[in-house]
């Protein structure tokens, strides 16, 4: 059996959609619609039930892709892998996630490899943005917040991100430092302005929530769309903010900035690693793929 058949195959099944293969494959839709129908008659049984948006396997495509994709799988990485070193290393990788993260812990990670000739294009976006562009083929490698749904990608977690409450050290001294936040709760918070990356104030609601078992009652007073602009705002005394300890590790260190509470489980948020499944069977992508979680244990 043709393994270019199968390699389609198992892409329309992960894909759920013939279009979706093709922009994977590099394949016209038609030239996909030809090869499973070739392969359904090789078999002798249909593999797709087409619907109006996508395909959904039969019983027999189920138990086909249960079967063959992890030798398709190994297939393609031995092929890979029988690339010369060179050619192997001189490829370029397309990462995206989120700006603050991207920037600062991301692509400095990846700076060996880069030293040993792996280009990279980096990219910028928010979790179901990135998944949509990761399938249609746009990145390789996508550092996101939440889990992926479906066969098409892969996620591994990374690392998880503690969330610290911060703000100028006037704005503490005012309120009366960590223990009377500690025993006030939100109360002793109520009339702060806040400093957020969003409307909806995500991590304000997320720390909220974990903490104190309530919503914010308050609207953001400074919305700016990044985490650093975002501490910059916190440090000149715009107002409150909940931000990574990576990112206000420093600020915290000098004493710019103070944390408001240090509560005994502190919020997190975990970075997964997210690809399309089968595509770590490309070497220079397995390679970042493991840099990276080699580099997340130290952070």
């Amino acid at each position: 059996m043709d393994l270019a058949l199968l390699r389609t195959f198992v892409t329309v099944h992960r894909a759920g959609s013939f279009t979706r293969a093709a922009a994977l494959l590099g394949l016209s839709q038609p030239a996909v619609t030809s090869q499973i129908r070739t392969l359904e008659t090789q078999l002798g049984r249909p593999l797709f039930l087409r619907l109006a948006r996508g395909v959904r396997p039969t019983t027999t495509g189920e138990e086909l892709a249960h079967k063959i994709a992890p030798h398709v799988d190994a297939l393609l990485e031995i092929t890979e892998a029988g690339m010369d070193d060179e050619g192997s290393r001189n490829r370029t990788l397309h990462l995206a996630g989120p700006p603050e993260f991207t920037d600062l812990r991301a692509l400095p990670a990846l700076a060996p490899l880069i030293a040993r000739g792996l280009a990279v294009r980096a990219a910028h976006g928010a979790a179901d943005d990135l998944f949509e562009s990761l399938a249609a083929g746009h990145h390789d490698l996508a550092i996101t917040t939440s889990r992926p749904r479906g066969r098409l990608l892969t996620a591994t977690p990374l690392c998880d991100e503690e969330h610290v409450l911060v703000a100028a050290p006037r704005w503490a001294a005012r309120l009366g430092g960590p223990a009377v936040v500690r025993d006030k709760g939100v109360r002793a918070l109520e009339h702060l302005p806040v400093v957020e990356v969003h409307e909806t104030l995500p991590l304000v609601t997320r720390y909220w929530s974990t903490v104190f078992d309530t919503e914010p009652a308050a609207s953001g007073s400074v919305i700016a769309p990044d985490l650093r602009a975002v501490l910059s705002c916190v440090i000149a005394g715009a107002g409150l903010g909940v931000l990574p300890r990576y990112l206000c590790e420093d600020a915290l260190d000098t004493g710019e900035i103070v944390a408001l509470l240090d509560p005994p489980v502190p919020p997190l948020r975990t970075y997964f690693l997210v690809v399309r499944t089968g595509t770590l069977a490309h070497p220079h992508l397995a390679r970042a793929h493991e840099w990276l979680l080699r580099a997340a244990v130290s952070w």
